[in-house]
């Protein structure tokens, strides 16, 4: 718990999360002090929680960003092509990206535990 702090990423409830908050409190007679570590959902936007001992463990997923071509939008997907190894998949696109995303253009998407979210559209 001891390296974790806000902009990084925790994983809270099997969900991972960007941490938002992040606080330690003062020790208890036993003399362990607790960390509350507040994180964003990446794929759900939810807040989560979490109060640990300072010497607990957490686990914290491998996050991997890609660049992608858009192929085709099909109503709120749009099917991509990774633009490293050619691989060909589809994702949802979000309310805030609905008019931006559009054939033939790139988007930045990010990965975690076995799913993706397009992040950002590329200029």
């Amino acid at each position: 718990m001891g390296k974790l702090k806000e902009g990084r990423f925790v994983i809270i409830d099997g969900e991972p999360c960007r941490i938002v908050g992040f606080s330690i409190s003062v020790p208890d007679k036993h003399g362990r002090a607790e960390a509350k570590v507040d994180g964003l959902g990446i794929f759900d936007s939810q807040k989560r929680s979490i109060v640990r001992p300072t010497s607990a463990n957490v686990e914290v997923p491998i996050i991997e960003r890609g660049s992608a071509q858009v192929l085709a939008v099909i109503a709120n997907n749009a099917q991509l092509m990774n633009l490293t190894t050619y691989e060909t998949f589809e994702l949802p696109v979000s309310m805030a990206l609905r008019g931006e995303v559009r054939e033939g253009g790139e988007v930045e998407y990010i990965q975690a535990l076995g799913r993706r979210k397009i992040e950002r559209v590329k200029s």
